[in-house]
């Protein structure tokens, strides 16, 4: 078992968007280190798939049906959490969603704020909730998963998906600032071009040529890269020479895309 594993044995983590690809994937590679997963999202049916993989592999998960986009909601699952298995010491928030491709004067307002919600302001959500208790366990990791489309130059066809990574980003490097000498840390990543359901949505529904018509032919093409680098990239946050890594934002080993400028 490695020192990661040790470290995680009989904790509790939390990942959102656990019910499909990359938050499945982490799910998963987290509780193969021991820890208890809490696994959040929309779908009951798709959490208690994943449920049954990490019980089959002799894991510990409890699945929790929310809308992380409502605060209501949010706030009885951190009540039931602390209640029924403790405090979390690792929250990854990998939920997303990319509900607009098109130009801003043609655009969803609904499909529009509900990515903003769910990408940027549920982490939020979920953080200010579990935060405070993981500071008095004395440490934790929370990492959200952010995209490179935080930093790209607009394209013309992105505007909520790109505006909420931003948005997310410097959350996350206020969040890291406060909770600066804690034990917690606050980090996001890149998982890479990774082929979830989110990208077959966009693969789908694409319609206007540019950038993101290009990127999706460049990942069918490559295959994309594997949720196994998000999974070694979490691994490695967990060891103790990772504890002053934190306000940053990281990129996952051998990506696929070159990793870009932020801030760090």
């Amino acid at each position: 078992m490695s020192e990661a594993s040790r470290l995680l044995d009989g904790k509790i983590a939390l990942v959102t968007g656990a019910g499909s690809g990359l938050g499945r994937a982490i799910a998963i590679g987290l509780a193969e280190q021991g820890a208890k997963l809490v696994l959040v999202g929309r779908r009951a049916a798709k959490l208690e798939e994943t449920a049954a993989i990490i019980r089959e592999q002799g894991g510990t998960a409890y699945p929790i049906a929310a809308d992380i986009s409502k605060l209501d909601e949010v706030e009885a699952m951190a009540r039931q959490i602390f209640a029924s298995y403790g405090v979390p010491a690792v929250v990854v928030n990998a939920a997303g969603v990319f509900k607009e491709i098109g130009p801003i004067l043609e655009s969803d307002p609904t499909g529009w704020m509900d990515t903003i919600m769910i990408n940027a302001v549920s982490p939020y959500f979920i953080c200010r909730a579990l935060a405070g208790e993981m500071v008095k366990a004395g440490w934790g990791r929370i990492i959200n998963v952010t995209s490179a489309a935080a930093l790209a130059e607009p394209e013309g066809t992105n505007s909520a998906y790109a505006t909420s990574k931003v948005a997310l980003n410097h959350f996350t490097r206020q969040l890291a600032a406060e909770l600066s000498g804690t034990g917690v840390t606050a980090n996001v990543f890149h998982p890479g071009e990774v082929k979830t359901e989110m990208f077959e949505a966009i693969r789908n529904h694409v319609r206007v040529p540019g950038e993101l018509q290009d990127w999706v032919a460049w990942v069918e093409r490559t295959g994309g890269d594997s949720p196994a680098k998000s999974v070694q990239l979490i691994a490695d946050l967990l060891k103790p020479e990772s504890d002053s890594i934190t306000g940053r934002f990281l990129w996952i080993e051998d990506g696929l895309k070159q990793p870009k400028y932020s801030w760090d």
